[in-house]
């Protein structure tokens, strides 16, 4: 299958969600591209982003979170050596002490 997916299929892909303006139709659009439990997935990781992006520790992120301990490495990999998109979009307010 990987071989029938082109460069052009993924760029269609990228335009289809440059056109998402609400949450309505993110829901919209997400309910019919994923499952439920592919949505419940990424959510979990944006949500261990935002914790990560915070300061809070790994043990801090579970404890919250529930995510497996190899996807919190690939999330806390992503931040520190990514592309910059969970820095980009979300948006993080640090907590006052």
């Amino acid at each position: 299958m990987k071989e029938k997916i082109t460069g052009d299929m993924i760029n269609l892909l990228y335009d289809t969600l440059i056109k998402v303006q609400t949450r309505e139709d993110c829901e919209i659009l997400l309910s019919d591209l994923c499952t439920v439990n592919e949505v419940l997935q990424m959510a979990q990781r944006v949500k261990v982003a935002e914790l990560l992006l915070k300061g809070n520790t790994y043990a801090q992120v579970i404890a919250q979170t529930d995510i497996s301990s190899a996807t919190l490495s690939r999330v806390s990999n992503s931040i520190r050596h990514g592309k910059g998109g969970y820095r980009k979009f979300i948006e993080v307010k640090k907590e006052e002490n």
